[in-house]
């Protein structure tokens, strides 16, 4: 929407508002002090949806598929559940709760108090730790990280990151060269929840059962969110266009279904654009569900 219709919108309410007043009042005041609060709200969040995708999570057969799930953008956090598999079949993750890492000065702590301290891989998948990760594919080196991925079939498979740079190991995976489409993020996903990506059985396991979990709707989800900004020419972040992922599956009565969600913002908001588009998602799953036949 563009500033004119912006405030063309304001008008109309305005224009309602006076109506009310001028006209027939409310008999009750509650109503009354209702209908201003109403008109204080602020605008919601507005997001470009990308893709939309849902599919039988055990034949991978598409039962809804919205918007272009072949655009490729950042994986942005949701490489958090391929990097669970790579680290767990190399030998650098054990279990939920091993190794616990430290925080160290000079580690990214954006991402307020749960980054600063000691932190398992439960935790680093809960509160999506960038640092935890980046300790994960230093320990790996560039040849073995690249291999793993180009072994997963993830998106192009481009971990190289930002060119000239050598920041690879840091964050390919985060507005860089990495990147991956709604459709590659359900074949990633169907081929770990069949257990057949390349990998140990064991290993798909964990990285399954590291997923954030919650209930929508009579259904459990699980997941990850993730969130990025796009670089300008100059380096800096586009923070009006933030995309924002949610890659998962959810289940009820023995029923499974991968869901992907891709959106990106059309203006700055505060908060994550990778929490958003889940909420949204959790939002409109009773009509997702009615779309998807489910």
């Amino acid at each position: 929407m563009s500033h004119d219709a912006q405030g063309g919108a304001s008008k109309s309410r305005s224009g309602v508002l006076s109506r009310v007043w001028s006209g027939v009042r409310p008999a009750n005041p509650v109503v009354a002090f209702g209908l201003c609060l109403l008109f204080l709200l602020p605008a919601p969040a507005r997001a470009e949806l990308i893709c939309l995708l849902v599919a039988d999570a055990e034949t991978g057969t598409i039962l809804l598929e919205e918007g272009d799930c072949d655009r490729r953008v950042t994986p942005a956090s949701t490489f958090k559940l391929a990097l669970a598999v790579i680290g767990h079949d190399a030998g650098l993750l054990e279990d939920a709760e091993h190794p616990v890492m430290m925080w160290q000065p000079g580690d990214p702590d954006w991402g307020g108090d749960s980054w600063r301290g000691a932190v398992s891989p439960h935790d680093w998948m809960r509160d999506s730790v960038v640092w935890y990760s980046q300790r994960l594919t230093r320990a790996l080196g560039a040849e073995r990280f690249a291999n793993a991925v180009r072994a997963l079939g993830y998106g192009n498979a481009d971990v190289t990151g930002d060119p000239g740079f050598g920041n690879g190991l840091e964050r390919s995976w985060i507005a860089s060269s990495l990147t991956i489409s709604g459709r590659e993020q359900a074949e990633f996903l169907h081929r770990l929840l069949t257990r057949t990506l390349p990998v140990s059985p064991a290993s798909m396991a964990f990285a399954e059962g590291l997923a954030t979990g919650h209930e929508v709707s009579g259904w459990r989800f699980h997941g990850k969110t993730g969130g990025a900004y796009p670089r300008r020419t100059d380096r800096s972040f586009n923070y009006a266009r933030g995309w924002g992922w949610y890659a998962g599956w959810a289940e009820r009565d023995g029923r499974r279904v991968i869901v992907v969600r891709l959106a990106q913002d059309e203006e700055r908001h505060p908060g994550s654009p990778g929490l958003r588009s889940r909420d949204q998602l959790f939002a409109d799953w009773p009509g997702i569900t009615a779309r998807a036949g489910l």
